[in-house]
């Protein structure tokens, strides 16, 4: 009698080493995945603050005066941190009749770090700056 079978399958060692492959492969991906989304959404916030700030152009042409132009109901455009997925909230200061600032803060209840996009104009100048991992979005 001849009790040779055939077995079939994997050993629980060949489970474990595949388990472990996938484990160190997804380890090296995931951070870059992660970064990529944030980077893709600071890109975003600043989409939305260029927009604004021709909206804010527009309106400082008609009124002559920044100090008119720091709400988004003023300068006819809907804020893009109201909407459901919004992952940053807008702001516009006046910085006197010549001056404004436009900033987005990321949201933390989203999972962001809370870093912000600030655009300044100073009367003569446009100058971009950032905290977090957005202060390098060009």
């Amino acid at each position: 009698m001849n009790l040779k079978k055939n077995k079939s399958g994997f050993t629980l060692l060949e489970v474990i080493i595949v388990i472990i492959i996938v484990g160190v492969l997804a380890s090296l991906a995931l951070p870059r995945f992660f970064s990529t989304v944030e980077y893709s959404r600071a890109t975003e916030a600043m989409q939305s603050i260029a927009s604004a700030r021709q909206s804010i152009e527009r309106c400082y042409l008609m009124t002559s005066d920044y100090q008119d132009c720091t709400s988004f109901a003023t300068i006819d455009i809907d804020d893009p941190g109201t909407s459901p997925n919004a992952h940053f909230t807008y702001a516009i200061t006046s910085g006197g009749p010549n001056a404004y600032t436009l900033t987005a803060t990321r949201n933390t209840l989203d999972g962001g770090n809370g870093g912000t996009i600030v655009l300044t104009f100073n009367g003569t100048t446009i100058t971009r700056s950032g905290t977090g991992p957005f202060g390098a979005v060009q």
